[in-house]
């Protein structure tokens, strides 16, 4: 994987950076010595420069780290990059010439690759490019996928900021307070497994204009009726509503894989997106890393919905009144823009029942979301237990009534 995200196709329209500044550039060199690219291979390993062993990104202390022997290393990225938008109607286009393609050959099939350190066997399936050989635990990154001009660049990556203790007592506490779960579930430090695992992302802005026409609710109350008939109800006097309101959407991002409850993964949310830094493959050591499974165009569906869904909301409340009518509604976006991010998520798969049960942690937030199955005999002794209870509420309150009067 190269040290800098590849340029998009020229047919996209992709403006080339500028050049690197001193300090950039020395940065850069740095880790091109640091960093083996294993050709034979398409791979790459960070090796300390001090033991031979191999570096990782250190969770606590934000930059490369040797296991061994403690050798510590920054990252080689100039604190003054950017991540930098790119233009969404570029990339459709890109799609649509055949420039770009969802998955390139590089992601359709098992990958198997030499372990450049021990000589052991490594598989990379599908959209995992980053990985341990299971020997010697070598962290190896594939170097064929984010650099294939036929897919694109990832532009940044939100390093993790939560560390693997953290995380542990984040989910032992999270499955410890599901009451119903099963024993068994919750022993899930032997039982399932537990990584580190940075996730595929596209982040979308925009700038929308809404025309709309509706109507406007507004309640009042009317007596109606005599006697015992004598009554208030709530009547609804309606009027035309016209108009235009605008919405600013910035960084609104869209998982871009499978494989992830996207119900549990969307709640995450919010990511600190704004943390995010120009990509480099070096955050990635020592951890799973995927690309996408879902393109750019794919991804831009689900946010468009939740696009729309703010901009009735906001004509709800430009209509204003009780209750509101939305007859139209003329949306005109300008300013697409998305970014390819590596989010940070702590991934929890335990196998209870024949099924799989995900548990997730947002990298850097903290945030706790996921599946657990119910046990059926706590369930069930809950029930009785509370039947238990209403019949000794019965006797007790129920059977204490004064007796009849002769």
């Amino acid at each position: 994987m190269s040290p800098e995200p590849p340029p998009l196709p020229e047919d996209i329209g992709a403006v080339a950076p500028p050049p690197p500044a001193d300090e950039a550039e020395a940065a850069a060199e740095r880790l091109r010595e640091r960093a083996l690219l294993h050709r034979t291979e398409q791979t790459r390993t960070y090796p300390c420069l001090q033991c031979g062993g191999e570096l990782e990104w250190h969770i606590g202390q934000q930059l490369l780290k040797c296991p061994f022997c403690g050798n510590e290393q920054p990252v080689a990225v100039s604190e003054d990059d950017e991540v930098v938008e790119q233009d969404l109607h570029e990339a459709i286009a890109a799609l649509d010439a055949g420039a770009l393609t969802k998955t390139g050959l590089q992601v359709t099939d098992e990958k198997e690759v030499v372990c450049q350190n021990c000589g052991g066997h490594t598989t990379f399936t599908g959209t995992l490019t980053a990985t341990r050989c299971p020997y010697c635990a070598t962290p190896i990154q594939r170097d064929d996928v984010h650099a294939a001009p036929a897919r694109l660049a990832v532009d940044g990556v939100l390093p993790f900021q939560i560390d693997r203790p953290t995380a542990e007592e984040a989910i032992g506490e999270w499955i410890n307070s599901r009451w119903f779960a099963p024993n068994e579930f919750k022993k899930y430090a032997t039982t399932g497994s537990f990584n580190s695992v940075y996730c595929a992302y596209f982040t979308y802005d925009a700038f929308a204009t809404t025309r709309y026409t509706g109507r406007r609710g507004d309640h009042y109350t009317v007596t109606v009726g005599s006697g015992e008939n004598r009554r208030t109800e709530v009547r609804t006097r309606w009027s035309y509503a016209a108009g235009t309101v605008q919405n600013a959407f910035d960084d609104l991002p869209v998982p871009a894989n499978e494989g992830l409850d996207r119900r549990h993964v969307l709640a995450l949310e919010p990511w600190p997106t704004g943390d995010a830094r120009p990509f480099s493959a070096e955050y990635l050591a020592g951890h799973l890393s995927r690309t996408y499974d879902h393109d750019v165009v794919e991804c831009f569906a689900p946010a468009k919905a939740r696009m729309e869904d703010e901009i009735r909301n906001t004509v709800r409340r430009a209509i204003g009144g009780d209750v509101q009518q939305i007859t139209s509604m003329g949306v005109h976006y300008e300013g697409l823009t998305y970014k390819h991010l590596l989010l940070p998520v702590w991934l929890l798969t335990v196998i209870y029942g024949g099924n799989p049960f995900q548990v997730f942690i947002n990298g850097v937030t903290g945030e706790v979301q996921g599946q657990r199955p119910y046990s059926t005999v706590k369930i069930a002794l809950a029930v009785i237990a509370g039947a238990i209870l209403l019949l000794i509420a019965w006797f007790v309150f129920g059977s204490s009534g004064e007796g009849t009067a002769t």
